[in-house]
């Protein structure tokens, strides 16, 4: 498992070096020996991974196409639905639920070819950015088991790190992907929004969200990005824009590309990880690419922006937990009202109590005004920021968090540190437009950094070919 990717499983099964079958069971018993030690898998669906692997053979033995993903163990966060097979959000609430669908992105990975082999964790309602927030317990990052491993992906970044699985997929709000492929040294990428369809992914902040992939290289992230990507008329935000061959692109031919390094992301940077971002850029200069200072002035405000935007949605999307439907139903209850008020409490952690208390605060009658709607204005600020950017050069370069992946614990009593840590990678988000990061080195005590890419809307094979040349160069 440790030496797979995603192109030497599949000339492994064309040459018969082993069946997906035999590779299944492999990977599903490495992965239940290790997960005690991290915590990144909340169910195993030895099952389901059975049948496909076999399905995958089958075809083998037919002479058919076997898929982009075939034999491929593959990891998907539990707040991406799986029909049959328990999705529970990390949440007390959600323990036992059994989805009747899958998701968009499921159904298309499971037709490539790829075995799913588990859910992994998560912080709760993917809220957070420790993965301490899990009701099943925090996950521990492999590089370092007394630090997290970013949050909310921490469990899909972990698993990949750990080697458990090839590839996963995670959700991104505000980068919950790019910080835990940081923190865990794995490359993690953030789409377009609509470029992957949002249909099956439990709500959080429904203008935020994206689904995207982790994988121990750019080229299994190209190759599964392509798979899941493209319109669905299952989900409305979905972009009706051509997918391009995102493995193609990665031809290592950079130069001349202008790489734009934001004052504002640098200045005041610590010395560590800002010495380790230098050296990236100075590598792209080596390589032929045209860098230069930008400017976003309004960066200073976006983490304000952020949090009042995710939480006024949060707040909206999660008023639906309740004990009516499909959620876990306090048993104290005598009264309608009681069922909703005990219900919720008992079910809903503290960090996603704190957002929902935050978010219905901003949308109540009377700050509406000076809240939701100013944050509305400066996102479009924001956006106008990038715009500007994008006339001058064809990527964006920079930090994915201030600092490395810190202790568990650390930061429990103050989220609003763990909520600061998220200037650089919010503005993604915020602006819809695609962003990854790569890993570019580590620090003294041995933990990994990451180099976070951004490019225009629906430029992720530009960004992933520059993604992909600085990781030839540096391995």
């Amino acid at each position: 498992m440790t030496n797979h990717s995603i192109d030497s499983i599949r000339a492994g099964l064309l040459k018969k070096e082993f069946t997906a079958e035999e590779l299944t069971k492999q990977a599903l018993a490495y992965a239940e020996a290790e997960n005690p030690k991290t915590n990144a898998y909340l169910t195993f669906s030895p099952e389901r991974a059975l049948a496909a692997a076999k399905a995958v053979d089958a075809k083998i033995a037919a002479g058919q196409d076997i898929g982009a993903l075939a034999g491929v163990p593959v990891a998907v966060k539990d707040v991406i639905v799986t029909k049959g097979l328990r999705t529970t959000c990390a949440s007390k609430l959600l323990e036992n639920y059994i989805p009747p669908y899958d998701a968009t992105a499921v159904i298309r990975l499971e037709q490539a070819g790829g075995i799913i082999i588990g859910k992994a964790n998560c912080d709760e309602f993917a809220m957070g950015s420790s993965n301490e927030n899990s009701a099943f317990g925090p996950v521990r990052n492999p590089v370092a088991l007394d630090r997290v491993p970013g949050g909310s992906s921490g469990g899909s970044a972990a698993v990949v790190a750990q080697n458990t699985a090839v590839v996963s997929l995670g959700s991104d709000t505000g980068g919950s992907i790019r910080q835990p492929a940081s923190f865990c040294g794995i490359t993690g990428v953030t789409p377009t929004y609509g470029r992957v369809s949002r249909y099956g992914l439990t709500a959080f902040a429904s203008s935020l969200d994206h689904i995207g992939p982790f994988s121990r290289n750019v080229r299994d992230s190209a190759r599964l990005l392509q798979v899941i990507a493209g319109k669905d008329e299952m989900d409305a935000t979905s972009a009706d824009v051509p997918v391009s061959d995102y493995v193609a692109a990665l031809d290592g031919n950079v130069k001349g590309m202008k790489i734009g390094v934001p004052k504002e992301w640098m200045d005041g940077l610590p010395s560590e990880t800002g010495d380790l971002i230098q050296a990236a850029v100075d590598q792209l200069v080596k390589l032929g690419c045209e860098v230069k200072e930008i400017h976003l002035p309004h960066t200073a405000y976006a983490v304000a922006t952020y949090y009042i935007v995710c939480t006024a949605e949060a707040s909206s999307n999660l008023a639906r937990y309740d004990g009516v439907r499909y959620t876990n139903r306090a048993a104290s209850a005598n009264t309608l009202a009681d069922m909703y008020r005990v219900t919720r409490d008992e079910g809903f952690g503290a960090e996603c109590k704190r957002r929902i208390m935050l978010g219905t605060y901003v949308l109540s009658a009377g700050y509406y005004d000076a809240y939701y709607l100013k944050a509305q204005k400066v996102r479009a600020l924001i956006a106008q920021d990038y715009a500007k950017a994008f006339e001058q050069v064809d990527a964006i370069v920079g930090p994915v968090s201030p600092h490395p992946a810190f202790k568990l614990g650390e930061k429990v009593e103050d989220p609003s540190q763990i909520y600061l840590a998220d200037i650089y990678t919010v503005t993604g988000d915020l602006t819809g437009i695609p962003c990854m990061s790569v890993p570019c080195g580590k620090t003294a005590d041995g933990l990994p950094v990451g180099l976070q890419i951004l490019t225009k809307h629906f430029d992720e094979a530009g960004m992933l070919r520059l993604a992909e040349a600085y990781e030839r160069s540096t391995n």
